[in-house]
């Protein structure tokens, strides 16, 4: 089964903000190959994350941060970024902030 990929607004923006452009299709290629068994692809979330996966790209530096939804066939990319560990900058201390402002 193929599945659809959607973006968030957020997840565009954060995208576009990507000047690399190397870097940038990249990405865009990781979050297209979602679109075959995204469930057996990256891990699943814990926490204020719960019900979210997540994917490397780029190496190790890079993450996409995604959810299945089923009953419309869809993976739905919420967010991607550089992985920096106790950063204020983090991908993963980013997504937490926009999911409790209820941006995403």
């Amino acid at each position: 089964m193929i599945w659809d990929i959607g973006l968030t607004p957020t997840a565009e923006r954060m995208l576009s903000g990507i000047t690399d452009r190397r870097v940038q299709g990249k990405i865009c290629e990781r979050i297209e190959g979602l679109a075959r068994d995204p469930e057996k692809q990256g891990k699943p979330l814990v926490g204020e994350l719960n019900g979210y996966r997540s994917i490397r790209a780029v190496g190790q530096r890079y993450r996409i941060i995604y959810r299945v939804e089923k009953d419309r066939v869809l993976v739905l990319v919420v967010a991607l970024g550089i992985r920096k560990e106790g950063s204020k900058k983090d991908i993963y201390s980013l997504a937490r902030k926009l999911f409790r402002q209820k941006l995403v």
